[in-house]
């Protein structure tokens, strides 16, 4: 039987609407991580005291 390798494939940037997925570099362990990027779909709109009667 042979060993598994131990270099990672390099995997391209994933893109979805709102997420971006990139590959990290891998620690001294060998641990191979991925970022996770979000975009805000919301807007955060200053609170404005509403007109009295």
């Amino acid at each position: 039987m042979s060993d598994a390798p131990k270099a990672r494939p390099k995997v391209p940037e994933g893109k979805a609407s709102y997420v971006t997925t990139k590959q990290m570099a891998p620690n001294e362990k060998g641990f191979v991580g991925y970022e996770t990027t979000w975009e805000s779909w919301q807007k955060e709109v200053e609170y404005k005291t509403p007109k009295r009667p």
